[in-house]
């Protein structure tokens, strides 16, 4: 996962326009190009949440008292770096263009 990390810290986080025939042009079909970028990016949210939960349990208390709680600034730190990252999608996007993104079909379509 640390690989996505370093690799989108260039990326800028704004949304685009994009070119409408440059995203379809791998699948000929825009609607399936969406379909893999979609897909991609929730692979992406759920693998920067699971990261992100895990690396904030390393400061978790097991006390249940509310007055214990302190703040952590590498707690701090930490979510801010993940607030910073681009949303997945803009990252998957990015990857599809870049052609970094595998993707097939179950069955043979007929045409």
């Amino acid at each position: 996962m640390s690989d996505i990390k370093t690799k989108v810290q260039g990326l800028d986080p704004n949304v685009r326009a994009r070119d409408i025939n440059t995203m379809a042009g791998p699948t000929n079909n825009i609607y399936e190009a969406l379909a893999i970028i979609t897909k991609r990016s929730k692979q992406l949210a759920v693998d920067l949440k699971h990261e992100l939960h895990q690396k904030l349990d390393e400061f978790a208390v097991s006390s249940d008292t509310i007055e214990e709680i302190s703040e952590n600034k590498e707690q701090i730190e930490i979510s801010k770096f993940y607030e910073r990252l681009p949303n997945p999608v803009i990252i998957a996007t990015e990857e599809y263009l870049n052609h970094e993104v595998y993707h097939r079909y179950n069955k043979r379509r007929k045409h």
